[in-house]
């Protein structure tokens, strides 16, 4: 039997549809405190909805390049960590060269001269050890390309170079210090090649620098966006709470009310 056979009175109707609204009300209200969101879908508000989808799915690609640049702090620091061990090899050349300077005698010098091959030997090593992931800025001239923005728009790029003993024209691993003349030479490469470290360490040091500033930048930025998505969709739960308590009152005071609608109609039974 269809609704339309029926014949309600009009307070009947009145109270019926008073209640129905009341109870999608009620559902609302009860999505929105479970989901704890005023704005659950494309239907409760538009707008405020496909904002806050943005502002999402931008803090969610930026979260993402923050593991980039987690990832590229590492590697730099790899390289620092190189630099630094193969500078402190070549101070201790430095003392080896300084030893064999102040000796005539031939063994000796040819045992500092080893020495000092086999550091050499040690930084070939280092530099081919101080890669993070695959990626070596001490091995060869390998770029790191670090992406700052969602769409790769803002980047930087960190440039290595060879930090071997002949990138760092240290002459090569065998060492004739026999003569003054040899290990003085050797001692203005040595001289050279902590230059080269240490302009190389300002440069990496400059990058470290920005990539770490933009990693907090990157924090802020993520911090902003889920805000405001927040601002766009959360619930007010104290509000919420309040008007599930309201509408919990209307809907009971609504079935009194078509209870007592419901008895007028009954009354006309006593007539008979």
């Amino acid at each position: 039997m269809s609704t339309s056979e029926i014949s309600l009175t009009a307070g009947m109707r009145t109270n019926l549809l008073n209640l129905q609204s009341t109870s999608k009300l009620l559902n609302r209200t009860q999505e929105r405190l479970s989901s704890g969101k005023q704005v659950n879908s494309a239907l409760d508000n538009p707008t405020n909805y496909f904002a806050a989808q943005n502002a999402s799915q931008r803090a969610s690609d930026l979260a993402d390049r923050k593991d980039g640049m987690a990832e590229a702090v590492q590697t730099v620091s790899a390289a620092n960590a190189g630099i630094t061990a193969i500078t402190g090899l070549i101070n201790a050349a430095k003392g080896i060269a300084q030893s064999a300077l102040s000796t005539s005698d031939t063994t000796t010098r040819s045992t500092l001269g080893a020495q000092y091959s086999t550091i050499q030997s040690q930084i070939d090593n280092i530099s081919s050890d101080s890669g993070y992931r695959g990626l070596n800025l001490l091995s060869s001239t390998n770029t790191l390309t670090v992406n700052f923005n969602e769409n790769a728009s803002s980047s930087l790029n960190v440039v290595g170079f060879l930090a071997n003993s002949t990138g760092l024209s240290l002459g090569g691993v065998t060492s004739n210090w026999q003569t003054n003349a040899n290990i003085t030479t050797d001692q203005a490469k040595m001289d050279t090649a902590i230059s080269t470290l240490r302009t190389n360490t300002q440069t990496l040091a400059a990058n470290l620098n920005v990539i770490t500033i933009r990693q907090n930048f990157t924090d802020s930025m993520i911090n902003t966006l889920q805000t405001g998505a927040d601002n766009l969709t959360l619930a007010d739960m104290n509000q919420e709470g309040a008007n599930m308590l309201m509408l919990q009152t209307r809907q009971s005071l609504g079935t009194t009310s078509l209870s007592m609608s419901s008895q007028a109609a009954q009354s006309v039974l006593k007539l008979f």
